[in-house]
């Protein structure tokens, strides 16, 4: 077992790329490694092995641990007990993880990330909220990338559901992306996890996310993409959990809409086709709880669902009631909690 300490020290060597953290941490226990750097010279680069004669290696490594204390973030080395061990099993997993919030190792077999465009349409939002509350409350951890979009929504449906969810960043924890979801990042750490395997300062460069995308597939037993288009990141994240062998699964939309290209895609090459969460539970075996139906006597509650938004004018039409009266019960169930109002006069029951 290696320690964390020297894990560190190696993952923040410039230029040693993810084949050679493997093959060093193989050939010999890591601290011997890193004490003679000048006898791995095809896996330690000129400026990082002179980095670790000058010693300057080991100090940076001790100002980054000291700097995680003083912001409250843990360091999880890959040998450590905490750290996933579904995520430990991958090919290629990150030396050390920083970490904000509370680690599960064992949860990687209820597991589930749902992932999908930053440009999300209203109805794939709703439907990944709506997924991800109701997967949490069967016990499910909702694993995503805290992005705008479909990873937002599906983070806000497990804490809706008083669930756990991870957020794997791109880009160092004292770097939140993007700024406008600190407060839901940090309602994440009371409760979840925000993981990330870059160090402190890291901005979040391009070339980042697909090193992000395979820690959400490698942490979860399934990925399901709501939406995508066809380059969208989502699929990198799809194809890293084939490889690992994980489920994938996708939502279907129209030929005709670009955003769902591809999710259309991946099914057509075998993903499986989701409609909701109780097609999510069926494959990776939870059992969801069924939500009572509404009164029978509040027919805008009935006409209401929690996973497709709709229109006044589908209300009107379901509910019977004239436009100011709907108007009226509305702002009655949004009061009460029990109605969210969407950008474009549409409703989803919350």
């Amino acid at each position: 077992m290696d320690d964390t300490f020297d894990l560190l020290t190696l993952a923040l060597l410039p230029d040693v790329r993810p084949a050679a953290v493997r093959e060093l941490c193989a050939r010999l226990p890591l601290r011997e490694a890193l004490a003679r750097p000048q006898d791995h010279p095809d896996l330690l680069g000129p400026e990082a092995r002179g980095l670790l004669r000058s010693g300057k290696a080991r100090r940076r490594a001790d100002e980054e641990r000291r700097r995680c204390r003083e912001l409250g973030i843990s360091l999880v080395g890959r040998d450590e007990p905490e750290y996933p061990r579904y995520l430990r099993e991958t090919f290629d997993p990150p030396p050390v993880l920083y970490v904000r919030g509370r680690m599960d190792a064992d949860e990687g077999a209820r597991s589930v990330a749902v992932v999908g465009s930053r440009a999300a349409t209203v109805q794939g939002r709703a439907l990944a909220r709506a997924m991800g509350r109701d997967l949490a409350a069967a016990g499910a951890t909702i694993v995503s990338g805290l992005a705008r979009g479909i990873d937002t929504a599906a983070h806000r449906g497990a804490l809706d559901a008083g669930g756990r969810t991870v957020a794997v960043l791109g880009s160092g924890l004292d770097r939140l992306y993007p700024p406008e979801n600190a407060a839901l990042a940090a309602t994440i750490a009371d409760s979840g996890a925000l993981v990330s395997e870059f160090p402190l300062g890291a901005v979040p460069y391009p070339a980042n996310f697909p090193r992000r995308n395979r820690v959400i597939a490698g942490w979860s037993r399934a990925v399901v993409v709501v939406e995508a288009a066809d380059k969208s990141g989502a699929l990198v994240t799809a194809r890293a959990a084939l490889e690992e062998g994980r489920e994938v699964m996708a939502v279907p939309g129209h030929p005709s809409q670009p955003a769902c290209a591809g999710c259309n895609q991946l099914i057509r090459d075998g993903a499986a086709l989701v409609r909701g969460a109780f097609d999510v539970a069926g494959e990776v075996g939870l059992a969801l709880a069924v939500a009572p139906d509404a009164a029978p006597g509040d027919h805008v509650l009935r006409a209401l669902r929690d996973d497709v938004p709709s229109s006044l004018e589908e209300l009107r039409r379901k509910s019977g009631l004239e436009t100011p009266a709907l108007l009226v019960r509305l702002t009655e169930l949004e009061l009460a909690d029990k109605v969210r109002r969407l950008p474009g006069a549409l409703f989803v029951r919350a």
